[in-house]
């Protein structure tokens, strides 16, 4: 598995992947209001396609995932992004390392936790708020749990 800094993809490549799982390279939560396309992160690629991506911010000493979206589950893409980012957060001396999902998504829910994230903050009807911003959101999500609030999950690095 080859990983690099998405600053070294094609910026077209960056947004067309966003644009098809998240709808835009927007990514509206609690934390702030982000394009996702111009944020550091960290891409896997096969065949000149992209087949993982996870972008984060570092903060003082917080560093935050912003995005993670592999297309073939059960692989180690995830796994392998994440661990780039915690090894690169570690580097810079952040103390901390975060993330908010929504409340149905139980997958990432289940995935972070198994890698040692513990749940932090449940921020309610977050996602309302977002909504005025990026009204695209959609109401139900997975497993036709309603989406309504922000979960966010810490991990310490020190």
């Amino acid at each position: 598995m080859i990983i690099c800094e998405i600053e070294d993809l094609p910026k077209n490549k960056i947004i067309d992947f966003f644009k098809l799982h998240w709808g835009s390279p927007e990514m509206v939560i609690s934390s702030g209001v982000y394009d996702c396309s111009v944020l550091d992160g960290f891409a896997v690629v096969k065949e000149e396609e992209i087949t993982g991506l996870i972008t984060y911010i570092i903060k003082d000493n917080e560093c935050e995932i912003i995005s993670l979206d592999s297309v073939a589950e059960g692989r180690g893409i995830g796994t392998s992004l994440v661990q780039e980012v915690e090894k690169l957060a570690v580097e810079k001396k952040c103390e901390l390392i975060k993330l908010i999902t929504t409340n149905d998504n139980l997958h990432a829910l289940k995935f972070y936790q198994k890698r040692g994230y513990f749940l932090s903050r449940i921020i309610n009807n977050a996602v309302e708020e977002a909504r005025k911003i990026k009204p695209e959101i959609p109401f139900i999500g997975n497993n036709g749990i309603p989406i309504r609030d922000e979960i966010e999950l810490i991990k310490a690095l020190v």
